[in-house]
């Protein structure tokens, strides 16, 4: 629930705070003092629209903050929000919104502490607020919405998932069985062609760097004869010629035997000769018999040629790299296993769009009784209510007609209205006033109120073409939407004071001017002064006739609502 409210350089809301309660909490003032700029204070905070002139003038932006209550049938949804959108859980059960409009019309939305988009934002606020305003109720008529009222009426949310997911299996299938069909003639040819590429790469026989071991192999075969004297040259320089390294080294160490004899110290050095001469004798061998072995094989050499030119032909034709044209290879044969096999895989494909078909169509013919047994409920229930509103000859009809299986199942959901007694019913965009559509969403608010999850909600002046005994009405029917039965809060605009009366808390919205600028001003009313707004509602200014009126109104209300509480509650 909406707790506190905070504007700041919002038009003429120069630092507005407001504590909101429990239950009913109604806005009065005069036209034009900032009531309905509050109400779009709050639409902000859901996620709304902001307009590029909201800044007050002389500020470079306006900032609009709240802290909302979840209730406990709500803090799962919500938190799974936040976290899907990866911003901080609340405290204490409890979410803040800031929402900064700089001049221009760009914004930054805040929740919890965290920046966010406004689209995020509005994700969380369709949890939290329901704003029904002047014209808000106009998407009433759109027959797009009715089968989104009926299903929420209904309460039967696992059926709703249960066709989406079910629907979503269907088109998993038909794409499936799209990918496994087409031309056949284009099948055979791609057959063909993956065959032939398959053949060539698996006749090649290629190997992961093979080609790195051809190079080094075919330099060593081009080079044999430079190899062979370099090998031979280095062996008699240091073993086999005269004055070699293994003869300076063998008398470096006579030489240092003989010092030996003087200086003992000397022994790690003699002993380090010795190795020397070893390491000597060794290499030599080692080139030796290299040069030995070395011997040039022109048909050898060919022949890696010929591999070589091979795979480089193949790399350039599949892939940039001997490693890529593996790869390829590895593909061929995978796709060539999907095309011999793909009758039999068509035919499981096949099978399973069936079974996913006739799973759809029982979940679509679920819901459709669920939405039947549903209208007839809510056309009873939204007639009760419309017979208090004075409009008892009104009868609102929901059509639920087959239509082709789509994700929200086989059926069209369209609210349909006979404003009188003995007229046929006809589509509510054609018969609806102004009025008679305020009264018909008050009324499905009323049956709603007991599925809707909504904390807030937010009535901005509703009560248009209502006056008289059926606004006392509407006041009442406003005040159940908030019943602490449903846990739920209503912030109310009116400027009627029947609809005022209901009021649990009653704030009051007076415009003034200070220092030559406009100022608003919302104070909270009680006793004698919540009396008096009431009475200047009604007649203008506060008289002892009035003030009578007012507490007559008052009275009438408590006893309303003692009527009303004691009343079962008929459940969706």
């Amino acid at each position: 629930m909406l707790r506190h409210l905070r504007a700041t350089n919002f038009a003429i809301l120069s630092d507005v705070e407001i504590e909101l309660g429990d239950g009913m909490n109604v806005l009065t003032g005069e036209t034009g003092a900032g009531k309905s700029l509050i109400v779009e204070a709050v639409n902000l905070l859901r996620g709304g629209r902001a307009s590029a002139d909201i800044p007050r003038t002389g500020a470079d932006e306006a900032v609009v903050e709240a802290s909302v209550e979840i209730p406990d049938d709500l803090r799962a949804r919500v938190a799974g929000v936040l976290e899907g959108a990866g911003l901080p859980a609340g405290e204490d059960g409890e979410v803040f919104i800031r929402r900064v409009i700089q001049r221009g019309g760009r914004s930054r939305c805040y929740v919890n502490g965290a920046l966010t988009t406004a689209a995020r934002l509005a994700e969380l606020g369709a949890l939290l607020i329901d704003l029904s305003g002047q014209h808000q109720h106009q998407g009433l008529v759109d027959p797009a919405r009715h089968l989104e009222i009926l299903d929420l009426f209904s309460g039967e949310a696992a059926l709703v998932a249960a066709m989406e997911a079910a629907w979503t299996e269907l088109r998993r299938c038909d794409d499936a069985v799209q990918a496994l069909g087409g031309d056949e003639r284009e099948r055979e040819a791609r057959l063909d062609y993956v065959r032939f590429q398959l053949d060539e790469l698996d006749g090649a026989a290629l190997k992961s760097g093979e080609d790195v071991e051809i190079e080094i192999e075919r330099a060593r075969l081009a080079s044999v004869d430079a190899l062979q004297s370099a090998a031979r040259t280095a062996e008699e320089l240091l073993y086999g010629g005269d004055d070699s390294g293994r003869d300076r080294v063998a008398a470096a160490a006579r030489e240092i035997e003989r010092a030996l004899r003087t200086d003992p110290t000397l022994e790690p050095v003699s002993k380090q000769l010795g190795e020397i001469e070893t390491l000597i004798d060794d290499a030599a061998d080692q080139l030796r018999c290299y040069a030995d072995k070395l011997e040039g094989d022109p048909e050898r050499l060919a022949s890696l040629d010929e591999r070589l030119a091979l795979i480089r032909r193949l790399t350039r034709k599949h892939g940039g790299t001997l490693d890529e044209v593996v790869a390829k290879a590895i593909e061929l044969r995978a796709e060539l296993a999907a095309l011999t096999g793909r009758d039999e895989k068509l035919v499981e494909a096949q099978a399973a769009r069936v079974a996913a078909e006739g799973a759809a169509i029982a979940a679509a013919a679920a819901l459709t009784k669920s939405r039947g047994k549903a209208a007839r409920k809510l056309e009873k229930d939204v007639g009760a209510a419309l017979a208090e509103l004075g409009m008892g000859a009104a009868k609102l009809s929901i059509v639920v007609e087959a239509r082709p299986l789509g994700p929200t199942g086989a059926d069209r959901i369209e609210l349909m209205l006979a404003s009188n007694k003995g007229e046929d019913t006809r589509p509510l965009a054609k018969v609806a006033s102004g009025g008679e559509l305020s009264r018909i969403m008050l009324a499905l608010k009323l049956a709603l109120r007991s599925a809707d999850e909504v904390a807030t909600y937010v009535f901005d002046e509703v009560d248009t073409g209502i006056g008289g005994a059926t606004a006392q009405v509407v006041g009442a029917q406003i005040r159940a939407v908030a019943s602490s039965e449903n846990g739920r809060q209503v912030l109310c605009v009116t400027h009627l004071p029947q609809i005022a009366a209901f009021a649990d808390h009653h704030f009051h919205v007076e415009k003034t001017e200070l220092a030559g600028r406009t100022e608003t001003h919302v104070k909270k009313l009680t006793g004698t002064a919540r009396k008096d707004e009431l009475a200047r509602m009604l007649g203008g200014s506060a008289t002892n006739k009035a003030r009578a009126h007012a507490a007559e109104l008052l009275a009438e209300a408590a006893r309303t609502e003692t009527r009303d509480a004691k009343k079962p509650r008929a459940r969706a």
